[in-house]
Protein backbone atom coordinates (compact mmCIF):
# COMPACT_ATOMS: atom_id res chain seq x y z
CA UNK A 1 0.00 0.00 0.00
CA UNK A 2 1.38 3.39 -1.01
CA UNK A 3 2.47 5.68 1.80
CA UNK A 4 0.49 8.98 1.76
CA UNK A 5 3.74 10.94 1.53
CA UNK A 6 4.90 9.09 -1.58
CA UNK A 7 2.29 11.08 -3.52
CA UNK A 8 1.78 14.01 -1.14
CA UNK A 9 0.12 16.52 -3.46
CA UNK A 10 -2.50 14.09 -4.76
CA UNK A 11 -3.29 12.83 -1.27
CA UNK A 12 -3.44 16.37 0.11
CA UNK A 13 -5.90 17.47 -2.56
CA UNK A 14 -8.09 14.45 -1.76
CA UNK A 15 -7.97 14.86 2.02
CA UNK A 16 -6.76 17.82 4.07
CA UNK A 17 -6.76 20.36 1.22
CA UNK A 18 -9.79 19.00 -0.64
CA UNK A 19 -11.77 22.22 -0.08
CA UNK A 20 -9.26 24.09 -2.25
CA UNK A 21 -8.96 21.43 -4.95
CA UNK A 22 -10.28 21.52 -8.51
CA UNK A 23 -10.41 18.49 -10.76
CA UNK A 24 -11.52 14.86 -10.85
CA UNK A 25 -10.49 11.36 -9.80
CA UNK A 26 -7.40 11.40 -12.00
CA UNK A 27 -5.96 14.89 -11.60
CA UNK A 28 -6.45 17.79 -9.24
CA UNK A 29 -5.06 21.32 -9.08
CA UNK A 30 -5.36 24.41 -6.93
CA UNK A 31 -6.73 27.81 -7.94
CA UNK A 32 -3.87 29.58 -9.76
CA UNK A 33 -3.52 32.30 -7.12
CA UNK A 34 -3.17 29.68 -4.34
CA UNK A 35 -0.48 27.49 -5.89
CA UNK A 36 0.69 25.59 -8.94
CA UNK A 37 0.70 22.18 -7.26
CA UNK A 38 -0.83 19.37 -9.31
CA UNK A 39 -1.84 16.02 -7.90
CA UNK A 40 -2.08 12.94 -10.08
CA UNK A 41 -3.52 9.56 -9.14
CA UNK A 42 -0.72 7.98 -11.19
CA UNK A 43 1.62 9.05 -13.99
CA UNK A 44 -0.07 7.39 -16.96
CA UNK A 45 -0.72 9.25 -20.24
CA UNK A 46 -4.46 9.31 -19.51
CA UNK A 47 -3.92 10.95 -16.12
CA UNK A 48 -1.61 13.56 -17.64
CA UNK A 49 -4.33 14.13 -20.28
CA UNK A 50 -6.80 14.91 -17.48
CA UNK A 51 -4.34 17.39 -15.99
CA UNK A 52 -3.79 18.92 -19.43
CA UNK A 53 -7.52 19.68 -19.67
CA UNK A 54 -7.50 21.46 -16.31
CA UNK A 55 -4.80 23.98 -17.23
CA UNK A 56 -4.52 26.69 -19.88
CA UNK A 57 -1.57 26.79 -22.27
CA UNK A 58 1.54 28.12 -20.58
CA UNK A 59 0.34 27.30 -17.05
CA UNK A 60 2.77 25.67 -14.64
CA UNK A 61 2.29 22.42 -12.76
CA UNK A 62 4.46 21.42 -9.79
CA UNK A 63 4.71 17.70 -9.04
CA UNK A 64 6.30 15.90 -6.10
CA UNK A 65 6.97 12.26 -7.02
CA UNK A 66 8.59 9.34 -5.22
CA UNK A 67 10.77 8.55 -8.25
CA UNK A 68 11.60 9.86 -11.70
CA UNK A 69 8.72 9.71 -14.18
CA UNK A 70 8.30 9.69 -17.95
CA UNK A 71 6.55 12.75 -19.32
CA UNK A 72 4.11 12.39 -22.20
CA UNK A 73 3.76 14.92 -25.00
CA UNK A 74 2.22 18.24 -24.04
CA UNK A 75 4.56 19.11 -21.19
CA UNK A 76 7.80 21.09 -21.14
CA UNK A 77 10.01 20.40 -18.08
CA UNK A 78 11.36 23.63 -16.62
CA UNK A 79 12.90 21.99 -13.55
CA UNK A 80 13.61 18.48 -12.30
CA UNK A 81 15.71 17.91 -9.22
CA UNK A 82 16.01 15.87 -6.04
CA UNK A 83 14.03 16.98 -3.00
CA UNK A 84 14.40 15.66 0.54
CA UNK A 85 11.28 14.82 2.51
CA UNK A 86 11.61 14.98 6.30
CA UNK A 87 9.13 13.86 8.97
CA UNK A 88 8.89 14.80 12.65
CA UNK A 89 8.43 11.39 14.35
CA UNK A 90 8.15 12.50 17.99
CA UNK A 91 4.81 12.93 19.73
CA UNK A 92 5.92 15.92 21.80
CA UNK A 93 6.88 19.33 20.40
CA UNK A 94 10.14 20.98 21.45
CA UNK A 95 9.72 23.86 23.92
CA UNK A 96 8.23 27.01 22.38
CA UNK A 97 8.72 30.65 23.30
CA UNK A 98 6.17 32.22 20.98
CA UNK A 99 5.02 35.42 22.70
CA UNK A 100 6.31 37.50 19.78
CA UNK A 101 4.69 35.37 17.05
CA UNK A 102 1.72 36.95 15.29
CA UNK A 103 -1.02 35.16 13.33
CA UNK A 104 -0.87 36.56 9.80
CA UNK A 105 -4.06 37.82 8.18
CA UNK A 106 -5.19 38.90 4.73
CA UNK A 107 -3.94 42.43 5.31
CA UNK A 108 -0.44 40.99 5.77
CA UNK A 109 -0.35 39.36 2.30
CA UNK A 110 1.61 42.22 0.64
CA UNK A 111 4.29 41.94 3.33
CA UNK A 112 4.31 38.15 2.98
CA UNK A 113 4.73 38.42 -0.78
CA UNK A 114 7.59 40.88 -0.34
CA UNK A 115 9.39 38.67 2.19
CA UNK A 116 9.04 35.50 0.13
CA UNK A 117 10.16 37.31 -3.03
CA UNK A 118 13.29 38.40 -1.17
CA UNK A 119 14.09 35.05 0.46
CA UNK A 120 12.64 32.54 -2.06
CA UNK A 121 11.50 29.76 0.31
CA UNK A 122 9.30 28.37 -2.48
CA UNK A 123 6.29 29.53 -4.46
CA UNK A 124 4.11 32.00 -2.57
CA UNK A 125 1.19 33.69 -4.31
CA UNK A 126 -1.61 36.12 -3.52
CA UNK A 127 -3.88 33.44 -1.98
CA UNK A 128 -1.30 30.97 -0.68
CA UNK A 129 -2.34 32.19 2.76
CA UNK A 130 -5.55 30.19 2.23
CA UNK A 131 -3.60 27.04 3.20
CA UNK A 132 -3.80 28.48 6.71
CA UNK A 133 -1.89 28.82 9.98
CA UNK A 134 0.71 31.37 8.88
CA UNK A 135 2.57 33.10 11.68
CA UNK A 136 5.22 35.79 11.55
CA UNK A 137 7.60 38.01 13.45
CA UNK A 138 7.43 41.80 13.10
CA UNK A 139 10.18 44.24 13.93
CA UNK A 140 9.39 47.96 13.82
CA UNK A 141 6.29 47.21 11.79
CA UNK A 142 8.14 45.11 9.20
CA UNK A 143 7.50 41.39 8.67
CA UNK A 144 10.95 39.83 9.11
CA UNK A 145 10.20 36.10 9.44
CA UNK A 146 7.31 33.72 8.79
CA UNK A 147 6.24 30.11 8.47
CA UNK A 148 2.98 28.34 7.73
CA UNK A 149 1.26 25.14 6.69
CA UNK A 150 0.72 23.92 3.14
CA UNK A 151 0.04 20.38 1.91
CA UNK A 152 -2.11 18.27 4.24
CA UNK A 153 -2.14 14.63 3.09
CA UNK A 154 -3.95 13.27 6.15
CA UNK A 155 -2.66 12.54 8.76
CA UNK A 156 0.38 14.66 7.79
CA UNK A 157 0.73 18.45 7.60
CA UNK A 158 3.56 20.15 5.73
CA UNK A 159 5.38 23.12 7.25
CA UNK A 160 6.27 25.59 4.52
CA UNK A 161 7.34 29.14 3.63
CA UNK A 162 9.90 29.17 6.44
CA UNK A 163 11.91 32.32 5.77
CA UNK A 164 13.76 35.16 7.47
CA UNK A 165 14.76 38.55 6.13
CA UNK A 166 18.55 38.54 5.47
CA UNK A 167 19.04 41.45 7.87
CA UNK A 168 17.51 39.41 10.71
CA UNK A 169 19.25 36.05 10.32
CA UNK A 170 20.79 34.51 13.42
CA UNK A 171 18.11 35.73 15.83
CA UNK A 172 16.36 32.36 16.16
CA UNK A 173 13.13 33.42 14.48
CA UNK A 174 12.92 30.41 12.14
CA UNK A 175 13.67 28.10 15.06
CA UNK A 176 10.78 29.47 17.11
CA UNK A 177 8.40 29.56 14.17
CA UNK A 178 9.15 25.90 13.42
CA UNK A 179 8.68 24.91 17.06
CA UNK A 180 5.34 26.72 17.07
CA UNK A 181 4.20 24.97 13.88
CA UNK A 182 5.19 21.58 15.26
CA UNK A 183 3.17 22.34 18.40
CA UNK A 184 0.10 23.36 16.37
CA UNK A 185 0.22 20.29 14.15
CA UNK A 186 0.73 17.82 16.99
CA UNK A 187 -2.09 19.47 18.96
CA UNK A 188 -4.38 18.78 16.01
CA UNK A 189 -3.45 15.09 16.11
CA UNK A 190 -1.38 15.30 12.92
CA UNK A 191 2.26 14.61 12.04
CA UNK A 192 4.55 17.43 10.80
CA UNK A 193 6.63 16.98 7.66
CA UNK A 194 8.46 19.24 5.24
CA UNK A 195 10.59 19.36 2.11
CA UNK A 196 14.04 20.84 1.62
CA UNK A 197 16.74 20.84 -1.04
CA UNK A 198 19.87 19.08 0.20
CA UNK A 199 22.07 22.06 -0.69
CA UNK A 200 20.02 24.30 1.61
CA UNK A 201 22.39 23.30 4.37
CA UNK A 202 21.38 25.99 6.87
CA UNK A 203 17.71 24.96 6.81
CA UNK A 204 18.47 21.24 6.67
CA UNK A 205 20.68 21.49 9.77
CA UNK A 206 17.96 23.38 11.67
CA UNK A 207 15.32 20.80 10.76
CA UNK A 208 17.56 17.98 11.97
CA UNK A 209 18.36 19.87 15.16
CA UNK A 210 14.64 20.14 15.92
CA UNK A 211 14.14 16.39 15.44
CA UNK A 212 13.02 16.00 11.83
CA UNK A 213 14.28 12.82 10.19
CA UNK A 214 14.84 12.06 6.53
CA UNK A 215 12.05 9.87 5.21
CA UNK A 216 12.74 9.77 1.51
CA UNK A 217 14.46 11.45 -1.41
CA UNK A 218 11.68 12.71 -3.66
CA UNK A 219 11.65 14.33 -7.09
CA UNK A 220 10.25 17.77 -7.85
CA UNK A 221 9.12 18.75 -11.34
CA UNK A 222 7.98 22.10 -12.65
CA UNK A 223 6.18 21.56 -15.93
CA UNK A 224 4.78 24.01 -18.44
CA UNK A 225 1.61 22.96 -20.24
CA UNK A 226 2.07 23.01 -24.01
CA UNK A 227 -0.46 22.90 -26.80
CA UNK A 228 -0.64 19.42 -28.31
Amino acid sequence: MEHPLDNPIWNALRTGNHALALGDQQARILPPDVGAFAGLADYSPSTFASLHKLLPAGALAVLFTAEAINLPAGWKPLLHRDLLQLVYPALVAPPVVDSHLVALQEQDVPAMLALTALTNPGPFLARTIDFGQYYGVFQDGQLVAMAGQRLQPSPYVEISAVCTHPAHLGKGYANQLLRHQIKLILAAGRTPFLHVYENNTRAYALYQQLGFQLRKQMQVYILERQEQ
